[in-house]
């Protein structure tokens, strides 16, 4: 993916306006490993920092789309935070990173060169359905994080 300016996507016509005061994580929700990463997000959040929006959705599509990346096989989440999309192993360190101590730590893990975490984080999404399945249906909220899906 080639580096896009912060905050592009609001003068892209084909990406729906959100709100991006927060950092929003954009996730497969028909995916259990994915699913299951952002009920540890929810869990974890404290401070309510993160909101989220569903790959599936067309403002999720759009996202991809303008990133460049394919938006029917959703092989990494998004992070989007400060205006800036975030993807693979960095994006998922920068996440855990922002839910506070202890997962904060895990920051320590980007001192590794990109060349070795991406591939790594490439062979669990190439293979997150037989690890961890797929869903029929859509990640639905729970009444009280509702608020926080944004699509």
């Amino acid at each position: 993916m080639q580096p896009r300016p912060a905050y592009s996507y609001r003068s892209d016509p084909a990406v729906p306006g959100f709100a991006d005061d927060h950092p929003v994580i954009v996730f497969d929700s028909e995916c259990i490993f994915c699913s299951g990463w952002v009920k540890f997000v929810l869990r974890h959040d404290k401070q309510g920092r993160y909101c989220f929006i569903t790959a599936q959705s067309p403002l999720g599509e759009a996202l991809y789309r303008h990133y460049g990346l394919d938006s029917r096989n959703y092989e990494t989440n998004i992070l989007i935070e400060r205006g800036i999309a975030y993807l693979k192993s960095e994006g998922s360190l920068r996440m855990a990173a922002g839910l506070g101590f202890p997962w904060k730590l895990t920051s320590v893990l980007r001192v590794l060169p990109i060349s070795i975490r991406d591939p790594f984080y490439e062979l669990v999404a190439r293979n997150r359905y037989r690890i961890a399945g797929r869903r029929n249906a859509c990640f639905v909220p729970t009444p009280e994080h509702r608020a926080r899906f944004l699509a």
